[in-house]
């Protein structure tokens, strides 16, 4: 296995802060389509039925690069691989921006979802660059950026399109990713691997292996997937009861919402921190209590949005707490395998990811607003059980 001779130093605030704008612009790209479809629908000439496609795409073919693209990190030169990736994201962010016909737009769609996971690799070398005494708080300040990027994009797209059209908001995103680019031309340092030989093929197997192998990559990797199917569950669905009598409120207030979840996924960065300090079980704990509690205020949605803004501010607080401390107990087991930790831990999070988007709408249709909160419920409580057996397994304190 390769083995890192990289000279572990402080990592500045700074540096931390330009790593998670980078994660947040680069996972928002896959998510910026979602308030785009009518607009695709209209361009393109595609059915409403089947303009969803294009989200499908994008999220498998992301889940394709978690697994062909971010093990690469281990066995190549991360600098070149990070900057390579976001070089390849600017040229296939002009192709959707300037797409000609639904083959192109469906083509460049695919690439953006795959080239997407240069987040994965950035917060894995992001934790090889940090010293373990501060490791969990750069962690947390990455991952906090990925969070942002997810909940603002539909905002950013929204903004963009009223202003100048669909097609800018890809033209931007790569402007912004060629600044990106030339900052990290400067920042990024070189590290030197030894590698030993290995193929492609084995260095995936590593991947099966490495789960095989890490009882606390196995037991967090199922919490990320309960999580995220939680976090998904309120966010894809979230949308039907507001637009709909008696609230019926606009898409600009709705999208509003995402600011409030980005204030929750913001205070819990400090998760990194208190798991820095010995007390990732304990985090974890209070987290997954906090998740569970959050369904309740989230449950008044259509008697208060004052209620549902409460339960918002919980429910991303206790995701993003719980994924910080997953990945700061996750990534210390093996430093030579950082990025394949990462891969492996970050499909179950796709897994419950795309779970959470189709069970919510299903409930949704037959049960409405009290039967997404229901499922909610029974994820979070699900999730609590599950930590609170497998807790001795993976104490850290």
């Amino acid at each position: 296995m390769p083995s890192d001779s990289i000279r572990v130093t402080s990592m500045s605030r700074k540096v931390s802060l330009l790593f998670a704008a980078a994660c947040g612009m680069s996972v928002a790209n896959i998510y910026f389509a979602q308030p785009l479809l009518d607009q695709l629908s209209s361009e393109f000439d595609i059915d409403y039925s089947i303009i969803g496609i294009v989200i499908t795409i994008t999220q498998i073919f992301y889940g394709l690069g978690l697994i062909l693209l971010v093990p690469l990190g281990d066995f190549l030169n991360q600098r070149l691989l990070i900057i390579g990736q976001m070089l390849l994201t600017i040229i296939v962010l002009v192709i959707v921006g300037t797409a000609s016909n639904s083959t192109i737009l469906f083509a460049g769609m695919a690439l953006v979802g795959l080239l997407a996971v240069v987040t994965q690799t950035l917060v894995a070398f992001a934790a090889s660059m940090a010293a373990p005494a501060e490791r969990g708080r750069v962690v947390g300040i990455v991952t906090s950026g990925i969070v942002v990027g997810i909940l603002l994009a539909r905002s950013f797209a929204g903004i963009l399109t009223d202003v100048a059209g669909w097609r800018s908001v890809y033209l931007v995103s790569a402007a912004l990713m060629l600044l990106m680019v030339c900052m990290f031309f400067r920042v990024l340092p070189q590290i030197e691997r030894d590698v030993k030989s290995m193929s492609y093929p084995q260095l995936l197997k590593t991947v099966f292996i490495l789960f095989k192998q890490e009882r606390i990559l196995r037991i967090r990797s199922v919490l990320a997937l309960l999580i995220f199917a939680d976090f998904s569950i309120l966010w894809t669905s979230l949308v039907l009861p507001l637009s709909t009598p008696p609230l019926s409120l606009s898409h600009s207030a709705i999208g509003a919402l995402g600011l409030v979840g980005v204030a929750g996924a913001l205070s819990a960065a400090r998760a990194g921190k208190l798991a820095d300090k010995g007390y990732g079980q304990r985090t974890t704990g209070i987290a997954l209590t906090l998740l569970l509690i959050s369904w309740l205020f989230i449950s008044y949605t259509e008697q208060s949005l004052l209620a549902l803004v409460i339960g918002i501010v919980l429910l991303d607080l206790a995701v993003q707490a719980i994924h910080v401390t997953n990945q700061t107990m996750i990534l210390p087991l093996r430093p030579e395998a950082r990025s394949r930790l990462t891969a492996g831990y970050m499909v179950f999070y796709s897994i419950g990811s795309a779970s959470g988007s189709i069970a919510s709408t299903q409930m949704y249709a037959h049960y409405g607003w009290i039967g997404v909160c229901l499922l909610g419920i029974s994820v979070s409580a699900l999730a609590l059980l599950f930590w609170l057996v497998t807790r001795r397994d993976t104490a850290f304190e």
